[in-house]
Formats: structure tokens, C-alpha cells, sequence
């Protein structure tokens, strides 16, 4: 695979879900092929250039496109870790999919506003990437989504959030409900933080050395405690690095499916069968808690398809020309006009 992480130790870093999925995965490679129709991709930029647009609040930064006329609005949230608001990564993860997600919209007369998280990237000045909480980033989405509202006429905004990217727009709704059409959760986790992260860990059987330490550490902070990672595994110390911890604290806190069921808001589960990181078990416990369920068959994680094998699953996440799998964007559409 095309070197992820290179066993680095990222900054706020720490990308709950990505992290343990690859911790292992150093150093393999792999490569994926794309088809790319060159005069359709010109077409797209050109259209899209001439309807996109920078926004700002609060220090935080976003490119809003503009399908026009009374179109809906759809706020994109993205994932763990450093991801931007194309869906790419300071980590190494080149997706595109947050970008191909919005075009995708616009294609199909639904406008889209797709953001920077706090501290990171153009919203560099709104605060430190590190210090934040799950309650914060619900904040921040709460004051996008009335932004929305103003820059569109529109009465309310549906939340859209990848991966970890869910449970913020969970909170969100769940904290603030005026003004949020519904919810769309692509890939995100459905149990509590600490049990996937526990599982991600134990899936991978090269992961069996750093068990040791990293199990124990993670019941810790589920309890409100914080860890010294100074003497762990060199890949365990982004994952527990102390500028990280109260986020952490914060999230293995919370219950995702608790937040859609206190929502209580038309939700759409849009799950891949073939996510190497979040299961169908959590998308089904979503849509228990009030969530309408779209399994997308040999999608992965980061909506693109992929086959079931680790290499080739992981090779998709560092190919910004993969195209997201034709199953997406319709089931979105669907979700919004009905």
C-alpha cells in the first residue's frame, strides 16, 4: 500500500478509526488502477469553478457549491485525523472523496458546503487542532448549518458526516436540532469509540505485540483517565499522544447510536459492505436508533469500490482518481427528494 502513515506520529492526529486500521500496514505496496475520461473531468472543473466559493465563520473555513435556484443544502463533515475538506490527508490518504462527493451533488441540482475542521488547514486560526471535544466540533457544525440557512434562503440544512465525521453531525443535531433537515452518515461507527478502536486492534493479527499496552490504555481513558505513551510501541504513540487525549476522553464518552436515536431527525445510513473499519454492525445499530439503512455492495470506507482483501481494500484510500462507486450518489439523492 502506498505508504499511509509511514509510522509517523501525527498531530491531532490521531484518526480513531484510520489509526488502528492501519497501524500494520507500513510499508507494503500497492497499486489501483482507475479509468479517467480526461474531456469529462475538464467539463466538471470548468462547470465547477464557475459555481464554487470560499465561506467563513468563526475562523473556519469551507468551499460552498452552488447547484442555484431554491436547491437543498447539504453540509459535508469530514472524518478523524487531519482529513481536509476534499477528503484528504496530511497522513497520506489522497481520496478526493469529500470533492467528488460535492460535485456529485451539484450534478444531480443539490448544493453542498464542504469544510476544514478547527485549527486545521484554512481554519488554521479558529483554535488548536488538539484542544477540541466532541461538544466544540458540534458548535462549530451548529454555526455552519446556520450560515447555510442565510447564504441560501433555505429553512433547514442536512448534515452529512464521513466516518468519525458522523458522530459530529450526530452531536450536533442531537445539541441543536433547529434547522437540520435530517442526517446522512456515510460509513460512521454506531458503537461506542472505545469498542471499535478495541476490535480494529485485535482484527489485525500483526497488531498482537502492541495489545499489551494498547488495551489497557484505552479502558483508561474510556473511564476519564489519561495515559503516558512515552514507553509504548513507536505506532501506538500517535494514537495515544498526550495533545490528543481529551479528545479521546471525549468521544469514547458518548454512544453514536444514542445520538441519532435523541436526534430524532430523518436519517440515512449509507454503509459499505466491503469498510474495513466500520461494519455493517454498527450501521445496523444506527438504524435501529432511528436511521433508514443503504448497504452499498463491494464499497468501502472511503466510498469507493474495492475488493474484501486488506492490500487492495487500503490501495483505494491513496488513489485520488478512483471515482466514487456509482451507488452513492444516487442513494443520497434518493434520501434528500424523498
Amino acid at each position: 500500500m502506498p505508504k499511509l502513515t509511514q509510522c509517523s506520529k501525527p498531530g491531532r492526529s490521531a484518526s480513531v478509526l484510520l489509526m488502528a486500521a492501519m497501524l500494520a500496514a507500513c510499508g507494503a505496496e500497492t497499486s489501483v488502477s482507475a479509468s479517467n475520461d480526461t474531456d469529462a473531468a475538464e467539463s466538471v472543473q470548468a462547470a465547477t469553478a464557475e459555481t464554487e466559493r470560499d465561506l467563513f465563520v468563526n475562523g473556519l473555513a469551507g468551499t460552498f457549491l452552488d447547484a442555484g435556484g431554491d436547491a437543498p443544502v447539504v453540509l459535508i463533515v469530514p472524518g478523524s485525523g487531519p482529513t481536509d475538506r476534499n477528503g484528504n490527508s496530511a497522513q497520506g490518504i489522497k481520496t478526493n472523496a469529500y470533492r467528488q462527493l460535492a460535485e456529485g451533488l451539484k450534478a444531480e441540482g443539490i448544493s453542498s458546503l464542504r469544510v476544514d475542521k478547527r485549527g486545521m488547514y484554512a481554519s488554521f486560526s479558529a483554535g488548536d487542532p488538539n484542544d477540541v471535544t466532541v461538544d466544540l466540533y458540534a458548535q462549530d457544525y451548529r454555526d455552519w448549518a446556520a450560515l447555510l440557512r442565510e447564504e441560501t434562503g433555505q429553512d433547514c440544512v442536512y448534515l452529512m458526516g464521513h466516518s468519525e465525521g458522523g458522530t459530529m453531525v450526530s452531536a450536533t443535531a442531537a445539541q441543536y436540532p433547529d434547522g437540520i433537515c435530517g442526517l446522512i452518515l456515510l460509513a460512521a461507527p454506531g458503537r461506542p469509540y472505545a469498542n471499535v478502536l478495541r476490535e480494529q486492534l485485535q482484527a489485525n493479527p500483526a497488531n498482537a505485540p502492541i495489545l499489551a499496552q494498547a488495551l489497557p490504555a484505552i479502558a483508561s481513558l474510556e473511564a476519564g483517565e489519561t495515559v503516558d505513551p512515552s514507553e509504548f510501541h513507536p505506532g501506538l504513540q500517535g494514537l495515544f499522544n498526550p495533545a490528543v487525549q481529551g479528545f479521546l476522553i471525549s468521544v469514547f464518552a458518548i454512544d453514536p447510536a444514542e445520538l441519532v436515536r435523541e436526534a430524532g431527525l430523518p436519517t440515512l445510513v449509507l454503509q459499505g459492505a466491503n469498510d474495513i473499519q466500520v461494519t455493517v454492525t454498527d450501521a445496523e445499530r444506527l438504524a435501529d436508533a432511528g436511521g433508514t439503512l443503504t448497504l452499498l455492495p463491494g464499497v468501502n470506507h472511503v466510498l469507493k469500490n474495492a475488493p474484501e482483501d486488506r492490500a487492495g481494500n487500503l490501495a483505494t484510500y491513496s488513489n485520488p482518481d478512483l471515482p466514487l462507486a456509482d451507488t452513492v450518489i444516487p442513494s443520497i439523492v434518493d434520501f434528500i427528494e424523498n
